[in-house]
């Protein structure tokens, strides 16, 4: 079909599109989002003119969200977080989807917490639509040079990191109740710390049990990294191997291809008699074991994969040995006896000296 002055029609859309190269050499490609032509060329000679002056003065052009968004979406499409990404760019489009990036100021973001607010949102859940947002505005600041600032925004208070995890005895009772792969599947997520997805991904190639090492290549934040494996985690390996050429777990001697957060797993929890417990929190309580049996924090970073120690200062209540000294300073025998018994003294002191004043 000919497209006339840049501007031609989709037998799929009622809109004019958009197919120009324009003066900065970039080739523009995309919905007028007009049904009216006249409308149409005058988008066109707007983006002509905003590209002269871009690359004749220095003018940077107004980028809108959506622009922002699709790039975004791009760079992130790797990470194994990609899907929740995009479902929280779907919940702000109705907030941003028709905003330039330079008209995102604090007024705006305040509104979108006040309105998600509204509908009894989580102040947890809005935390991760506006850790989106200055995640995007910052790559479009940064990487792009799409605008020059953003306004700052502080992510709300009051938020609870979840503090759910098992003892020795529920891990138990929990292993039991799973089926044969699914229980295999916990007992390596308890004894390594590995997320759901790194645990079905893992392959046969990226295993060496005589160095008792794993190399992980779809981790959260898409950056691979080495597992070491205990002397439990080697032992499981060692169970589920031969059931499949590649992959390490398998259900029924073939890989798993969906979530294991399934029937299975729901039906093994509830045997089991947990509540309010989900399989990312096996790796919270691998932490919490952990950090109980003195691992330090730095370690513990280095073993779960942690890009910094934000993540795992929450485990540092379970550890309490470099206390155990300030703590043993006021017990009731010992070296503590003599501070409380000379506390009292001066205390005794102090009173004297203030009844031989006033008398």
């Amino acid at each position: 079909m000919a497209r006339e002055r840049g501007l031609y029609r989709r037998g799929d859309s009622p809109f004019w599109w958009i197919d120009v190269a324009v003066s900065n050499g970039r080739r523009i490609r995309q919905s007028s989002g007009t049904s009216d032509k006249g409308e149409a060329k005058a988008l066109v000679a707007k983006l002509k003119v905003d590209a002269f002056k871009e690359a004749h003065f220095g003018v940077k052009p107004k980028r809108s969200w959506q622009e922002a968004v699709v790039r975004y979406l791009e760079v992130k499409k790797s990470l194994r977080s990609a899907r929740d990404v995009r479902r929280i760019c779907r919940v702000l489009d109705p907030f941003l989807g028709k905003k330039l990036l330079a008209e995102i100021d604090g007024d705006a973001v305040w509104s979108i917490c006040q309105r998600l607010g509204e509908r009894k949102i989580a102040p947890g859940t809005v935390n991760r639509y506006l850790a989106t947002i200055r995640g995007i505005l910052r790559m479009a600041r940064d990487e792009w040079q799409w605008i020059d600032s953003f306004p700052k925004i502080k992510l709300l208070s009051g938020e609870v990191a979840r503090d759910r995890w098992l003892t020795r005895e529920e891990a138990d009772r929990l292993i039991a109740a799973c089926s044969p792969h699914m229980a295999a599947i916990v007992r390596f997520a308890l004894a390594t710390g590995c997320r759901a997805s790194e645990i079905t991904g893992l392959e046969w190639g990226r295993v060496d049990l005589g160095r008792k090492t794993a190399w992980l290549n779809r981790t959260k934040n898409g950056t691979p990294r080495g597992v070491p494996l205990n002397r439990d985690a080697v032992a499981i390996l060692a169970s589920v191997k031969g059931q499949h050429s590649q992959v390490c777990f398998t259900y029924k001697g073939e890989p798993i291809r969906w979530g294991v957060c399934n029937t299975a797993w729901l039906e093994a929890v509830k045997r089991a008699k947990l509540s309010d417990f989900r399989f990312h929190d096996l790796r919270h309580t691998w932490a919490s074991w952990h950090r109980q049996a003195g691992t330090s924090t730095d370690e513990l970073k280095d073993l779960g994969g942690w890009k910094s120690r934000v993540m795992v200062d929450r485990y540092a209540k379970f550890a309490t040995e470099n206390l155990a000294v300030a703590a043993s300073r006021i017990e009731s025998v010992g070296a503590g006896a003599n501070v409380i018994e000379l506390t009292s003294r001066l205390r005794h002191a102090a009173d004297s000296g203030k009844a031989k004043a006033i008398s």
